[in-house]
């Protein structure tokens, strides 16, 4: 092997190992950490302060052709006001905060708001591909135990969050964000329970597909429960006549999906952004038009690198892409101080490394004992606690539900997003009660053939 294919197969993991993510966490958590607040004219006191890491997240990126940047937070200039007026002012501020909590086209817009939605998109492709014929979703019977143990991987941490908030009575600060510790990463949580499991143990196809299941059930959550601003539905229309273009493409036999891209995805993206719904989902509805294959080979199959019909040749393009978008994601987001610890960060864990695997195990053994489903062969309740600690690994998608719910930068989201940081705790210990429980990697097979067996 020469030196430069060496060099491109190190590239190669760290892309395909979501590195560049960590490493975009890592530099935000360093540069927040030691950077210096700077010297401000607002007159709010209750304003986190403006140091060189939320400058550049909040730089509008509009000022580098206009000449100069606007600064919103130094005009203190104060106008009398009747009672109409001000609550015209405030619905005006309202929508504007509804679209991302920033003021114009900020870097934290562009990659939360706009590069984000191909990682969604993706996200969505998997979940498509998923209830083709041949995929984890496809035999309800088979996918019945998995789809119930998510409904507990979802429910579980919800319900410690929410019961954590009535304890410490922080219902009213942090009880709107119960649906952070909801999400399972599927990059990460595969990893480790690749090392756990080895490959071909049926609970690493259980996983995925509880993964699967739980990125649908977010996408929902995200959409429904945390609008940027009252929804403005007369946009559904333009939603609507975007899916009706990308029916007609297909029914054209258009296979670019650059096309499907360009032009449908753009206008349901805008339709999203104008209803008040999270851009970043706004391509997901056209995903189920792009042409196809009719069967699904499984998440992470490699032969899947063989197929270019229209919906793999997006991901293709994409996938190394939205890594480098993802190391940028975490760049905007991670970027909390230490001191930010609190209530927030001890609800949010407690949801993932209590709640989650709780959850899962819970929904597991009622499926299996009071309506008579049965798990994959394989698998016991070691590998069922085992796994349930696994998926505790929130991470990329917690931290996306940390944002919208609390929309406010300050204390309390980074608080919350602390705890999002922090899930990858879930990490060493399901790798020790792996241990204790004597869970023991099997085999390498391939991840088609463990998820092929899963849903035939």
């Amino acid at each position: 092997m020469t030196g430069h294919e060496q060099k491109s197969g190190i590239v190669r993991t760290l892309i395909d190992n979501s590195f560049l993510l960590i490493a975009g966490a890592v530099a935000a958590l360093i540069w927040a950490n030691m950077a210096s607040p700077l010297p401000t004219t607002s007159s709010d006191s209750s304003a986190p302060p403006e140091t060189s890491y939320t400058r550049f997240i909040d730089f509008d990126l509009t000022s580098l052709w206009s000449g100069h940047e606007d600064d919103h937070s130094g005009d203190e200039t104060q106008t009398a006001t009747t009672p109409g007026e001000s609550e015209e002012a405030d619905a005006a501020e309202a929508t504007e905060e509804g679209h991302g909590g920033h003021h114009g086209l900020t870097i934290h817009f562009v990659i939360n708001d706009i590069l984000m939605a191909l990682f969604f998109a993706i996200a969505a492709k998997e979940v498509w591909e998923s209830l083709l014929p041949g995929g984890a979703l496809s035999n309800p019977r088979k996918a019945a135990t998995p789809l119930l143990a998510t409904v507990g991987g979802i429910a579980g941490p919800a319900l410690v969050y929410i019961i954590g908030c009535y304890f410490t009575g922080t219902q009213d600060v942090f009880g709107k964000g119960w649906a952070v510790p909801c999400a399972t990463d599927i990059a990460f949580s595969y990893l480790i329970a690749r090392m756990i499991f080895g490959v071909g143990h049926p609970a690493i196809a259980f996983l995925l597909l509880l993964a699967i299941a739980d990125d649908a059930a977010g996408l929902m959550i995200l959409a429904v429960f945390y609008p940027q601003a009252p929804l403005q539905y007369y946009w559904f229309l333009l939603t609507a006549g975007a899916m009706a273009l990308a029916f007609f493409l297909r029914k054209g036999k258009v296979h670019s999906h650059w096309v499907y891209l360009l032009g449908p995805g753009i206008l349901c993206w805008y339709s999203f952004y104008q209803a008040n719904i999270h851009a970043a989902l706004g391509l997901v509805p056209i995903i189920p038009f792009l042409p196809h294959a009719h069967t699904d080979l499984g998440m992470f199959a490699k032969a899947e690198k063989n197929r270019e019909d229209t919906l793999n040749e997006f991901e293709h393009f994409w996938k190394t892409p939205v890594e480098f978008f993802l190391g940028l994601f975490g760049l905007a987001n991670a970027g909390v101080v230490m001191s930010s610890l609190g209530t927030g960060t001890w609800l949010v864990l407690g949801g993932l490394l209590i709640g989650k695997p709780l959850g899962i195990t819970a929904m597991t053994l009622f499926a299996e004992k009071g309506l008579k489903l049965q798990k994959p062969a394989g698998m016991d309740y070691r590998h069922v606690v085992t796994l349930g600690m696994v998926a505790g690994i929130g991470f990329t998608v917690a931290l996306f539900v940390s944002v919208a719910a609390f929309t406010q930068a300050g204390p309390i989201q980074d608080s919350v997003k602390m705890g999002a940081l922090l899930s990858f705790a879930a990490a060493p210990l399901a790798i020790l009660i792996a241990k204790i429980l004597r869970v023991r990697p099997e085999p390498r097979v391939s991840v088609s053939e463990a998820a092929d067996t899963e849903a035939s």
